[in-house]
């Protein structure tokens, strides 16, 4: 049996990376990204601004304070979306297997690969590619699956790269914190602590049992990551993963007012899915069915996203474009494609801390009661909208066809 060689490559501080090509004036400086106004947020921030307390997500006005000399950027998601794909198309040409699991983190399966090259030497060359062609700083961990790299990745930052050996991992990540166990947030974490459990090797050290008690499943998963055992596959990546709703009507319509109330009742559900399943879009496309049959596409690029705010006028504005005033409709459709994994679920170079908190309040409300608990008053006329969750085993399609 082949043992497993799992790779994890991370661009580090990306955004403010991204920044840095573009104004060299900005190297060795504390650097924060994201909303400009004391009710923004902190998308990401430079290692010379951490140095203060800083940490992404934290409001900017805050960060401000830690650190006045720092040099806020308002950030350009379109900029760090094509410094993505530039990384991602390097990654699909040197491996077979890949995954994309955010704007900047991925995964490569080389179980196998070091029988005719070596796998820390064909890592290595393929770091030192992408930071050759982009300019990019970027860190990568090496071990047997993808929890330990990943954490050894945080390790080798900035800029650097970790192998662990087969069979060390228990003992590489005994002394670490338990914050570096990657599904361990803060009330996580305090709860461990509250136990007297700061670092991985009481974990280990625990029987899984009393974990499971404690935290219920969670606690099993904790008790093997901290153990160093996730036998969890690297997914392959595809940029035509996408999730669609369609609507064909009884009969054929020209009520715009009506058309356009459906558009957006149904890009604001699947808004609501990518959030949901941690997903981010990157492409819009919107369909129209004539009463002849004729079908008209239109798509559009767009940054990395799962905003409604950014989604919901692009899909309207596709509709406009397409719509032709003469001919009867049979069928409207939305669809959202090249999906990646992504926690960036709101435009954090944008909104504030009063419309991030919105949105969590929103997501919340409906992952309790259902997806059609809060929903906009223009998008009411939606009454049917799947309550499926398209990430979450196969996904057909949110709404197939429904008649209405």
């Amino acid at each position: 049996m082949v043992s497993r060689s799992i790779l994890h490559l991370d661009l580090d501080t990306f955004f403010v990376s991204c920044e840095r090509l573009l104004d060299s004036r900005l190297n060795n400086k504390p650097i924060l990204i994201g909303g400009v106004t004391d009710r923004g947020v902190v998308a990401s921030c430079s290692y010379e601004a951490r140095q203060f307390g800083i940490h992404s997500a934290m409001p900017m006005k805050l960060a401000r304070e830690l650190c006045p000399e720092a040099i806020v950027i308002k950030g350009n998601s379109a900029t760090y979306s094509a410094k993505s794909s530039e990384v991602t198309e390097i990654i699909r040409e040197q491996v077979p297997l890949f995954e994309k699991t955010s704007i900047d983190e991925f995964y490569v399966d080389m179980s196998g690969m070091d029988r005719f090259f070596g796998n820390y030497k064909m890592a290595s060359e393929l770091r030192t590619k992408i930071i050759h062609n982009t300019g990019l700083p970027i860190s990568f961990g090496l071990s047997q699956n993808k929890t330990v790299s990943k954490i050894a990745t945080g390790e080798a930052k900035p800029n650097n790269q970790i192998k662990i050996d087969y069979g060390l991992e228990k003992n590489f990540l005994a002394p670490l914190s338990v914050k570096k166990i990657p599904m361990i947030g803060d009330k996580t974490y305090m709860a461990l602590c509250n136990l007297g459990i700061k670092h991985i090797h009481t974990i280990q050290e625990t029987p899984m049992e009393l974990m499971e008690k404690a935290f219920d499943k969670n606690g099993i998963t904790m008790w093997k990551k901290a153990n160093g055992i996730d036998p969890s596959p690297v997914i392959p990546y595809s940029e035509r993963k996408s999730i669609s709703t369609e609507r064909t009507f009884d009969r054929d319509t020209i009520d715009v007012v009506k058309l356009k109330a459906i558009m957006l009742a149904m890009a604001e559900n699947l808004a609501f899915q990518l959030r949901r399943g941690q997903k981010l879009t990157a492409c819009v496309t919107v369909k129209i069915r004539y009463s002849d049959f004729n079908t008209y596409t239109l798509q559009s690029k767009i940054p990395y996203t799962s905003a409604d705010h950014v989604l919901i006028p692009k899909v309207l504005e596709l509709f406009n474009r397409a719509y032709d005033k003469r001919l009867l409709v049979r069928l409207i459709g939305v669809k959202f494609s090249h999906l990646v994994n992504g926690t960036y679920q709101i435009n954090l170079f944008e909104d504030s801390l009063e419309m991030i908190s919105l949105y969590q309040a929103m997501d919340k409300i409906r992952d309790k009661h259902g997806d059609r608990t809060v929903i906009r008053a223009a998008g009411i006329e939606a009454k049917t909208i799947s309550r499926f969750n398209p990430f979450k085993g196969d996904a057909p399609p949110l709404l197939p066809n429904r008649r209405v």
